[in-house]
């Protein structure tokens, strides 16, 4: 359990946190929620030992682990599955299987393992940083958007595998359906404060809704009261006859505390501009084909139609050319077989991850904009960056000084600038908070044209699609239907059921299988160890106990003859049978005194060898 207890942090003159209070109880998993910028990042990092604080306590247990699952790449081992065994507690070093079937949850085949970690792309590296702290086993995980990066299959493995998380997590997500999944309670930073409910993010937002509802009425009865009170101090102030209800009055007023008016908080509203389209099909792709290499081609032999107000989503594993296919229906990328006919009137708006980079650094956030389409006029462009909440100066900050989520910001705001009847979307929601999310999903929903994307997100799937492009068993296939019904027709194979069963699962048993020889050879050798090493305790233990009984033997015919010398008034042979007497004792005095010592030892010998033969068995 970890205690926060009235934290405060500002960077700059700018507040983050004030008097900040939560505990994170045993067994919780917690979900912090607030936007973008309001300081969910940092207070992780202040959690974890990384960051200060103005002021407050954080008191975590001793010896409490937590773990913080980093962007930064830091590896030092010429494999990820050593990489990964590096970071297993001390008693379970060489148990390998653990980091085998986490790494299988989370994506990696059986060859991955061997292969050096920086042979892999981000995204995949990031699943190792995550694989090494689920591994160690700390007491509490600090999950920072663990999504990002990953595909459907592998977000499902992960869902299941928190939700049987024995231990404590905090977790970040923009993925509202993968939070609801897994939280106990959600913590949230709103207006510098922060709110601990029992409950998923629904029942949080209800919960602030009422309050600041519950506030501002409060606010106005009390703006109302306070203006009667004083029009009566004014009116009666000069009538001697009232001067006690005048004074009254203004003790009362003295008394009352002023309520502020909440600030508005900004948020992304927004709705992408529609051009009409009265034709039926917009694009047709027949037999669509490319390769990176020759050895390898993505996309093959790939045909459809997209007609006038889809809603498509791409849905698969990462690497299998979702991204790519994007980029040939945009003609972005030319086929290497196949034709792709666009009608004349399409007007596509693109939104891509990889776009984010070829962002002029140089340009302000409003010319950014601006140059998607010159004819909107600065007004128009202005609207459009206070949509996208660069309201007043911000929207004259240099694209270089954005973060991720700025930038991605951006991006949806270029898309805005022209009238378009096709969105292709590539991964949208990344670098965006939850509100951005939802903000985001309702643009869509209310968008009049076609839609195109490539998510993991299963809310939006859900929300939002009618037909999907499916890449599975290493082919594409176009399911005529929403996501729910794709789950119930056919559903992940690979990725799980709706009970969360994956081939992940299903490998990580082969795993244990294969394993399960090892553990029994590693518990035979680890008995005989504890044999090895108890041995000699237990024959000292007994020689001891065997001296202590000889000796109090001794003690008690020293105090027989004791008692005779006394009655026959032998004062010398008193004497010898006190030196004796005395000497017996020391001896059993010493001789418990280590047999203390050798008990502890044997208490600390059965402890150390209990807490491996657990952690087999645990295996």
């Amino acid at each position: 359990m970890i205690s926060v207890e009235n934290l405060k942090k500002s960077f700059g003159g700018r507040v983050l946190f004030d008097g900040v209070s939560f505990k994170v109880n045993e067994k919780e998993k917690v979900g912090l929620v607030g936007r973008n910028g309001h300081g969910k990042t940092t207070l992780f990092r202040i959690i974890a030992g990384e960051e200060s604080y103005d002021g407050g306590t954080v008191m975590i247990p001793k010896n409490y682990r937590v773990a913080y699952v980093r962007q930064q790449m830091d590896f030092s081992e010429n494999s990820i599955l050593e990489e990964g065994m590096k970071h297993l507690p001390a008693l379970e070093r060489d148990h390998h299987w653990k980091v085998e079937k986490v790494l299988a949850g989370l994506g990696f085949s059986d060859a991955d393992f061997k292969r050096h970690p920086r042979a892999f792309s981000g995204g995949f590296q990031v699943r190792l940083n995550l694989a090494k702290e689920i591994v160690a086993e700390p007491d509490l995980l600090l999950l920072d958007e663990p999504t990002n990066y990953l595909d459907i299959a592998s977000i499902r493995w992960l869902e299941q595998f928190f939700q049987n998380w024995p231990r404590e997590v905090m977790l970040i997500t923009h993925d509202r359906s993968f939070m609801d999944r897994i939280v106990t309670h959600v913590v949230g930073i709103h207006r510098h404060f922060v709110r601990k409910i029992e409950g998923d993010t629904g029942k949080y937002y209800v919960q602030m809704a009422q309050e600041e509802a519950v506030y501002e009425k409060t606010r106005l009865n009390d703006e109302r009261r306070r203006k009667e009170i004083e029009q009566f101090i004014t009116r009666f102030r000069a009538k001697a006859r009232l001067a006690n209800l005048v004074q009254s009055r203004i003790k009362t007023l003295q008394k009352m505390e002023k309520k502020e008016k909440l600030s508005r908080i900004k948020s992304l509203e927004f709705s992408f501009r529609s051009r009409p389209l009265r034709v039926r099909s917009l694009v047709k792709a027949r037999g669509l084909g490319f390769s990176y290499d020759q050895n390898h081609r993505v996309i093959d032999g790939f045909s459809i139609d997209i007609q006038n107000g889809d809603r498509i989503g791409v849905i698969g594993k990462n690497g299998k050319g979702k991204t790519t296919l994007l980029k040939l229906l945009s003609g972005t990328l030319p086929p290497d077989v196949g034709t792709l006919t666009v009608h004349a009137d399409v007007r596509m708006g693109i939104y891509e991850q990889t776009h984010v980079a070829h962002l002029a650094q140089n340009r302000t956030v409003e010319e950014e904009i601006l140059s998607a389409f010159p004819d909107m006029g600065r007004q128009a462009a202005r609207n459009i960056c206070g949509a996208m909440m660069f309201t007043g100066g911000e929207a004259l900050k240099r694209i270089s000084v954005l973060s991720g989520g700025e930038k991605s910001r951006v991006m949806l705001g270029r898309i805005l600038a022209a009238p378009v009847n096709l969105l292709l979307l590539d991964e949208p929601t990344n670098h965006l908070d939850m509100d951005a999310c939802d903000a985001l999903l309702a643009a869509i929903d209310d968008f009049d044209g076609t839609v195109v994307m490539v998510t993991h997100n299963e809310m939006f799937l859900h929300a939002l699609t009618n037909r999907l492009i499916v890449f599975k068993d290493d082919g594409i296939h176009c399911f005529e239907g929403g996501y729910g019904y794709f789950l119930e027709k056919d559903g992940w194979e690979e990725a799980g059921d709706a009970a969360g069963h994956t081939d992940a699962d299903d490998r990580g048993k082969t795993i244990e299988k294969r394993s399960k020889k090892a553990l029994r050879q590693k518990r035979s050798d680890v008995m005989r160890d504890r044999g090895r090493r108890l041995k000699p305790v237990e024959e000292r233990i007994e020689t001891v106990e065997s001296a202590i009984g000889k000796h109090e033997t001794a003690l008690k015919t020293f105090n027989d003859r004791m008692v005779a010398a006394s009655q026959s008034d032998d004062g010398g042979g008193i004497a010898d049978i006190a030196r004796g007497i005395h000497q017996s004792q020391e001896a059993i005095d010493a001789l418990f005194d280590e047999l203390e010592t050798l008990y502890q030892e044997r208490e600390r010998i059965n402890a150390d060898f209990e807490r491996r033969l657990k952690a087999i068995d645990g295996a």
